[in-house]
């Protein structure tokens, strides 16, 4: 079968409702010849003659009676889909987001953002999961729905990507370490035994990068998988962490942290999702929430 020209319900709707070829031509913007041979063609596609005349009038055929209501309503239907999405009454969305982040994102920011979300849009749900790699894959098939992390490369190029927050490495250490007594040298700070944070286990990071040239090196006696965890093993022992400032921003008392004595780059933390969401205004909402959060 040929596919049929999807124009033509447009006018069959506007002929039945009108039930006159020159007020139905006057609300399509067309001329009374033009929606006359509309019709004409609506009279062969359909296989009825739709409207006939009834003194000086048209009257519509069974047939159109039984098309009408359910013509109307399938324009309407393709009018909803082919209109731009309308903001959405964030009251009534019922939606699960999935979010992959660091455990100290989900510290410092985590609830604040899960208050501001339940105050503006009840029934959405945000589910956390742990961020173990900068791999894409999981944005990509809509396993994660948005994702905060500093960029790698193995981050997709299709990815979409915002700035949330500059962010500087620190020292930390319990209360009462040696390190806590006065200000911390390069000597002083190399000459302590470190907690190495990588996901895969490698104890060169950032902090080497810089110390490396600089002929320094730091003796690490552990290495564990998240700064978090790096914090917790600080405040128990006399090992030093090297975290990201926002890091400490819940730090209880016991603890100590101190700017280091070398100059290590500042870092970006992003938002990142995938280009199939951006439009969602559900999504575009959420992220605006983060964004603000963040910036507070």
């Amino acid at each position: 079968m040929s596919r049929p020209d999807l124009n033509l319900l447009v006018t069959l709707d506007a002929l039945l409702t009108e039930g006159n070829v020159a007020r139905a031509a006057k609300r399509l913007h067309l001329s009374p010849s033009a929606m006359s041979r509309a019709l004409a063609r609506l009279r062969e596609t359909v296989g009825d003659p739709l409207l006939v005349r009834a003194g000086r009038g048209l009257v519509p055929t069974p047939r159109a009676l039984e098309l009408r209501e359910r013509v109307g309503q399938l324009v309407h239907e393709t009018e909803a889909v082919l209109r731009p999405a309308q903001a959405p009454d964030l009251a009534q969305v019922e939606r699960t987001f999935t979010l992959r982040t660091s455990d100290g994102f989900v510290e410092t920011f985590g609830p604040t953002l899960i208050e501001r979300v339940a105050a503006e849009a009840p029934g959405v749900r945000l589910r956390f999961v742990q961020k173990t790699d900068k791999d894409s894959t999981p944005l990509r098939d809509g396993a994660v729905d948005l994702e905060t992390g500093v960029l790698g490369p193995a981050m997709g190029p299709e990815v979409r990507v915002q700035a949330l927050l500059r962010d500087r490495f620190v020292g930390v250490v319990r209360a009462g370490h040696p390190l806590a007594a006065a200000r911390v040298t390069t000597r002083r700070y190399t000459a302590g035994r470190h907690i190495a944070v990588s996901r895969r286990g490698l104890e060169q990071g950032p902090i080497e990068q810089v110390m490396g040239p600089l002929g320094l090196q730091r003796d690490i006696a552990t290495t564990v998988g998240g700064f978090a965890t790096a914090l917790a093993l600080a405040r128990a022992t006399d090992l030093i962490a090297t975290v990201p400032e926002r890091h400490t921003a819940g730090l209880r008392a016991g603890m100590h942290c101190f700017a280091l004595p070398m100059a290590v780059p500042p870092i970006t933390v992003s938002l990142l999702w995938h280009p199939r969401l951006h439009a969602d205004p559900v999504h575009r909402w959420l992220r605006g929430v983060v964004l603000e959060v963040c910036a507070e």
